[in-house]
């Protein structure tokens, strides 16, 4: 089951492993996205630090981890293609996976109801 951060990432556990990306919320304010700087494979990711920069036609974002953990894998296909992002956010469109340093992590971040009463402004 997907999680969210407040800053609009997603990440989808599986065991021990993680695929995060951004939401469809996330890429829709940013538009075209011309870049992405993904981290690199091996490196490790702090959760709530910033790991990746997307460049948009408007402008660069930082995008922050939402789990602590080791970059095991990175979606080379937005590199060459980062309209992707644009087209699938929360599919095609994958950041990057991690090992998952600690799986507590989990537990502070949104599920998807409480996620989208965020965008709603019903929740904080």
């Amino acid at each position: 089951m997907k999680k969210y951060t407040k800053t609009h990432e997603w990440v989808e556990p599986d065991g021990t492993r993680a695929t995060v990306g951004i939401t469809d919320h996330a890429q829709g304010e940013l538009r075209d996205i011309v870049f992405i700087e993904l981290p690199k494979k091996g490196a490790g990711v702090s959760q709530g630090a910033a790991c990746a920069v997307v460049e948009s036609v408007k402008a660069a974002f930082d995008i922050y981890a939402p789990l602590s953990g080791k970059v095991i894998e990175i979606n080379p296909k937005i590199e060459e293609d980062p309209s992707l992002v644009n087209q699938d956010p929360e599919g095609a469109g994958w950041f990057f996976k991690i090992e998952i340093a600690d799986a507590a992590e989990l537990d502070g971040l949104l599920d998807e109801v409480t996620y989208y009463k965020l965008l709603r402004g019903e929740a904080q």
